[in-house]
């Protein structure tokens, strides 16, 4: 006698199965259970940083609307951390927001670097990760983290948001982008060092002329 297997139930399948079955498929209810499984931790993260459960509340709303489309064109490894990334940038531009009026000439552009442990004693000196109030009083942290990639090469600078703050792997750098690999590779590792050399810069000090790409 066969017995007909019982269908597995959204909620019975993992982040990473949900992930795989929303890029494929699109069923918002997958997306759904993701939410609830996670909207306690992220308002817990925006309630920190932002202060206010209005606020807050509004924070989660917002990131998961943008979640809509950004998880069916990007592959993510580590759910629950990419997400906590992505929570905290999200506040950290919305406080940047309340804090310069006006239009944001530099794109509202935070960035977080969760695995660059290359990285980390450049930016610890500008970005607190889980200080609520050091994030409340880091406009010129950001201004600088802003105005340091402002100033490196289009290459590097574009190659450094699609690698750090939308977690793409080198490939797809690669077909976004147009360049080849081992050009994508390069202009990270040139635009890492450039920028950790403009961060530990001394303001007063004119910064030396950055490496390019096309040096090494």
């Amino acid at each position: 006698m066969f017995f007909r297997r019982r269908p597995v139930a959204p909620t019975e399948l993992p982040d990473a199965a949900l992930l795989a079955r929303y890029r494929e498929q699109g069923a918002v209810a997958d997306l759904g259970v993701l939410y609830e499984r996670h909207m306690t931790e992220v308002f817990a993260i925006c309630r920190r940083y932002l202060r206010d459960d209005a606020d807050a509340q509004d924070a989660v709303m917002q990131l998961f609307e943008q979640l809509v489309d950004k998880l069916r064109r990007h592959e993510v490894d580590n759910f629950p951390a990419w997400l906590h990334a992505t929570a905290r940038n999200h506040c950290l531009m919305l406080l940047r927001a309340r804090q310069r009026p006006g239009p944001d000439r530099g794109g509202g552009l935070v960035l977080h670097f969760p695995d660059a442990a290359s990285m980390e004693s450049a930016v610890a000196g500008h970005l607190e990760e889980d200080d609520p109030q050091e994030a409340g009083f880091n406009e010129a942290r950001l201004q600088a983290l802003e105005h340091a990639l402002a100033t490196l090469p289009d290459g590097q600078r574009r190659c450094l948001e699609l690698f750090f703050l939308e977690k793409k792997c080198y490939r797809d750098i690669a077909q976004e982008t147009g360049y080849d690999l081992n050009a994508v590779k390069s202009h990270l590792q040139n635009g890492k060092r450039n920028l950790r050399r403009h961060l530990e810069s001394p303001p007063s000090s004119t910064p030396s002329s950055f490496s390019s790409d096309a040096a090494r």
